[in-house]
């Protein structure tokens, strides 16, 4: 009799230690999404804020390329984006973040490539080699680009983690989306992106530092000196 009422008991505490396991990566990844809604804007709405102040630059994050070494759908419609907010003058500059990691895998000279044939001046065009995360490139954003303001790039479902790991680093940031073509796998990049929320959530109380830093290229200056 003991051992079944030791049994009940033990039930009794850890069904709802497990509920609370379970419901907390669902209250994270809705806080993450609603404190961070107001902070999409449109094309129109950057323009207006930009008269007033113009952001440092647009940040475009990195999606993926095709094996032929082009932009991926998905980071052509970012980059298209991008090239029309840089052209309507809501920013001087494009501040391009991707991994380059691999020899073989070079997302950010693919974009600078795709950008350049736009017509887009070289000088305008930063580059951040080591954008390995959407962490790491906000951190490294403001802490090697000197970034205080930036206008970020993205898809829709995207957006609202970027922007809470600005405001959680310190960076003055709004969003705007890329949305284009239907994506293939679209129910797999949300899985990922809800525990992408969860992990980041985290890492914006630990803030580490991203494995790569280096010299500081102020998005100020010459955007030359950050291609290889």
């Amino acid at each position: 009799m003991k051992t079944k009422t030791k049994t009940i008991n033990f039930r009794k505490s850890v069904f709802p230690i497990l509920f609370i396991l379970l419901v907390i990566p669902f209250v994270i990844g809705g806080y993450v999404t609603t404190s961070m809604s107001c902070g999409i804007v449109s094309e129109v709405e950057a323009l207006e804020a930009g008269a007033n102040t113009q952001a440092d630059c647009i940040l475009v994050l990195g999606a993926g390329i095709r094996p032929d070494g082009t932009p991926s759908f998905m980071l052509r419609d970012r980059l298209d984006k991008g090239i029309e907010l840089y052209e309507a003058g809501v920013a001087p500059k494009l501040l391009l973040s991707g991994d380059n990691g691999q020899e073989r895998y070079d997302e950010v000279n693919a974009m600078k490539g795709y950008v350049l044939a736009q017509g887009i001046q070289a000088e305008d065009i930063f580059l951040d080699h080591a954008g390995f995360s959407t962490y790491d490139s906000i951190y490294r954003a403001r802490a090697i680009f000197e970034v205080e303001e930036a206008v970020v790039v993205t898809q829709n479902y995207h957006l609202y983690r970027a922007l809470y790991i600005a405001k959680r680093l310190g960076l003055q940031a709004v969003g705007i989306s890329a949305e284009g073509n239907h994506y293939a796998g679209q129910w797999g990049r949300d899985v990922r992106e809800f525990l992408a929320k969860n992990k980041d959530f985290v890492m914006c109380f630990i803030k580490p530092e991203p494995k790569y830093l280096g010299e500081v290229i102020p998005i100020t200056g010459d955007g030359r000196l950050s291609h290889d």
